[in-house]
């Protein structure tokens, strides 16, 4: 499982979020914490709410005076019965004079202080103490036919504490509580579909990269479906690719035709020396030399061409009659040299999906490589089995630190016997690459087995298309 990269943008997003969430949390517990500490808290807003019900309520008689509150329907109405020693209202006249109280024993003087102790009629909270004890309350100011009359309601502290605060904080507590973990999982939900969504393009774009290689230089990402702020990037890196492709195919032309260059001038001295060969060791010498360039040239031309993905033709290929047609190709070399050839296929019908050419071009190079490093009397086997062809000889084989170098270009072991430039099983290689096939060495005991895998084979016989030019 890989592990989460701390610099990656879906982790930064996603701690946003969080940071977001939590700052969220944290403002609106303060914001409670100050409301209850404060006059205008729980317990002070419902003051006021319930002074402003209880002026909504107030009748007056035909000369427009104050006669009644209906307090039936409010939410003190069983506190004013009960305990009126916690709660009152009274209404005031502009002069101060209690026209009407809840308790109407001097004027609700039980509850209220004296006229001169008493709460102004400024519109808004107040407080007072009285026989010892604070109370909280609220004046509200009524116009009527023209006149002003203020009433007044309070409560006593520990009446506020007990209806209020007391039970409106674990409410407002439980409430934040659930608020919280409401926001967090719709917060998390969010900004996991936002994330999943938003860097779908930038995972599309990286597969898309990665498959390519240099036999899919014509591909490119495609920028239309990424971010705005990626866009520019994807952009360079398909301008980067262009300059590449084009460096490329400047590459592969100039080896090819610098091989089709020398293969003419190269000829004419061949002829020029075979017309003056006098058996002489000088002319025979030279006459191997031009062979030798002659075949490195002839290599460059077939390297240049294998390594270009338009130059194949694919369709379905018996294996076995390739690899018949590779070892009679070679029947004189291997006679020459006392070797026996010997093809075992185990299913005459093995069919792959390939390039009947170049598929024979990598089975000649396997076998021509098998040949030379060979022991005399020896046998070089063809063994092919559904998905895989291996090519083995009985030689020294090559040691294990070397194996990885046999397929890099114009690489010579130190013990090769044959006068090759070091490039057909690099052809080999490029081959199986363009196939999608693996070709592998392993040491045999002895000897050393060149073995080539298809991990197709088995799925049906798919006729794959030649690799966009």
């Amino acid at each position: 499982m890989k592990s989460i990269r701390l610099n990656s943008l879906g982790l930064k997003v996603l701690l946003v979020y969080v940071a977001g969430v939590l700052l969220s949390i944290a403002l609106i517990v303060v914001a409670a914490s100050l409301a209850t500490k404060s006059d205008i808290g729980v317990g002070g807003f419902e003051v006021k709410e319930h002074a402003s019900s209880l002026a909504q309520r107030l009748k007056f008689d035909a000369n427009g005076n104050p006669i009644v509150i209906d307090i039936s329907q409010t939410e003190l109405g069983w506190v004013y019965e009960r305990f009126a020693s916690e709660a009152s209202y009274r209404v005031l006249d502009a002069a101060g004079t209690v026209i009407l109280a809840q308790d109407h024993r001097a004027g609700g003087a039980g509850f209220w202080p004296d006229k001169e102790s008493s709460p102004s009629l400024k519109p808004g909270r107040f407080a007072f103490a009285h026989n010892g004890e604070t109370r909280h309350g609220f004046t509200k100011p009524i116009v009527h036919r023209g006149e002003t009359w203020h009433l007044q309601f309070a409560v006593s502290t520990r009446l506020k504490d007990l209806l209020y605060d007391k039970s409106a904080l674990p409410i407002m507590g439980a409430s934040i509580g659930l608020f919280s973990v409401v926001l967090i999982i719709a917060f998390g939900l969010c900004a996991y579909v936002t994330l999943r969504f938003a860097l779908k393009p930038l995972r599309d774009v990286s597969a898309s990269a990665s498959a390519i290689s240099t036999r899919a230089l014509h591909a490119r990402l495609q920028a239309a479906s990424v971010p705005a702020e990626i866009s520019p990037l994807v952009e360079s890196f398909n301008q980067t690719l262009d300059r590449l492709e084009r460096g490329f195919r400047l590459q592969q032309e100039f080896l090819a035709n610098a091989a089709h260059e020398l293969k003419t001038p190269l000829g004419l001295i061949r002829a020029q020396i075979e017309l003056r060969n006098d058996g002489s060791q000088e002319l025979k010498a030279l006459l191997g030399d031009v062979e030798y360039m002659t075949r490195q040239v002839q290599q460059l031309l077939h390297l240049a061409e294998v390594s270009e993905p338009r130059n194949y033709t694919f369709a379905t290929t018996a294996i076995a009659a390739v690899a018949h047609e590779a070892v009679d190709f070679l029947q004189w070399m291997a006679n020459t040299a006392q070797i026996s050839l010997t093809v075992s296929d185990s299913d005459v019908a093995t069919r792959w999906s390939a390039d009947r050419g170049a598929l024979f071009t990598l089975l000649k190079n396997l076998l021509e490589n098998a040949i030379e490093h060979a022991p005399r009397g020896s046998t070089v086997s063809v063994e092919i089995a559904g998905g895989s062809l291996c090519v083995r000889d009985q030689g020294e084989g090559v040691e294990a630190a070397q194996l990885p170098k046999l397929f890099d270009r114009f690489w010579r072991g130190p013990e090769r016997r044959d006068i090759g430039a070091g490039l057909g099983l690099a052809i080999c290689q490029e081959i199986a690459l363009a196939h999608e096939w693996t070709l592998i060495a392993e040491r045999a005991e002895p000897g050393l087995r060149m073995q080539l895998t298809n991990a197709a084979w088995g799925y049906g016989e798919i006729i794959r298309a030649a690799p966009k030019s």
